[in-house]
């Protein structure tokens, strides 16, 4: 697959973490993703994608794209035969501006851009993103779409913030001590963050602590589990392994198996690093 990205000009930068181009053939055709602290916006450009925003519902068709706010579970992706999109790695508080509801109505609930947009003005873009001259002017058209409709956002400066500090932290840091230097309540906090983010703090800092602890996973060497646990700041390993399936849907050892299986299968590929085949 084609895979072109780049990082948005100011002041988009402060709420996206990169934008995107993808084109070609999926490694497979259904992927899991784990829940991350992250979200996403993604325009299609070829046939319909489909989503499962967890193991308890049907896979609902997208034809012209989706937004995706922070997940609290893993979400299963199927790709057409040939992909071509454009799309948005949203930092977790980044959708909020562009969002005419609050992220908390979306959280495990993907929506069409239509939906979020209207009609007219996606069928618009992804008209002038077809006939765009290659991926860099379709980034240039899609940054130029995001400044067009970026607006002031009441508490996104505070949720911001915090959100970044816990991010720094790897999500060991006590949302108390945050609330207190912020001069808010626990109460007003949580309040603000499922508005922006659609999760709370502490839900948040979950996700942070995961996330880092995953990626930092080589799983072509031999993991201690119980080591592993213990430097990430778990209970225990058990309480790591609960963790383990409530964002991937799977046990460490078998998320491991299909890390590897990616690997093996298609080595250097363009999505490998937190997908995973669901197939």
């Amino acid at each position: 697959m084609e895979y072109v990205s780049r990082v948005p000009r100011p002041p988009l930068d402060g709420l996206i973490d990169d934008l995107y181009y993808l084109e070609g053939a999926p490694p497979y055709a259904r992927l899991t993703l784990p829940a991350s602290p992250a979200a996403l916006l993604i325009v299609n450009l070829a046939a319909p994608f489909r989503i499962r925003a967890g193991t308890d519902v049907e896979m609902a068709e997208y034809g012209d794209g989706c937004v995706v706010t922070m997940p609290t579970r893993a979400w299963e992706f199927g790709y057409p035969p040939k992909s071509r999109s454009v799309g948005v790695h949203f930092k977790p508080w980044g959708p909020a501006p562009f969002l005419p509801m609050p992220a908390s109505e979306l959280v495990d609930r993907p929506v069409t851009v239509e939906q979020v947009w209207g009609r007219p003005a996606i069928a618009e873009l992804r008209d002038r993103l077809a006939t765009a001259d290659g991926p860099h002017e379709m980034l240039t058209l899609l940054e130029e779409e995001l400044m067009r409709r970026l607006c002031e956002t009441a508490g996104l400066g505070l949720v911001r913030h915090m959100s970044s500090v816990t991010a720094a932290t790897s999500g060991a840091v006590a949302i108390g001590d945050l609330s207190v230097a912020a001069g808010v309540s626990s109460t007003y906090l949580a309040h603000r963050f499922k508005e922006l983010i659609g999760v709370t703090p502490k839900r948040l800092a979950r996700a942070y602590r995961f996330a880092a602890t995953v990626l930092a996973i080589n799983p072509a060497v031999p993991i201690d589990w119980g080591d592993l646990a213990g430097g990430a700041g778990y209970f225990d390993q058990a309480h790591f392994g609960h963790e383990f399936r409530a964002f991937t849907g799977l046990t460490p050892t078998r998320y491991v198996e299909v890390r590897r299986q990616f690997l093996r299968e298609h080595p250097g590929h363009a999505l490998d690093g937190w997908p995973l085949p669901a197939d």
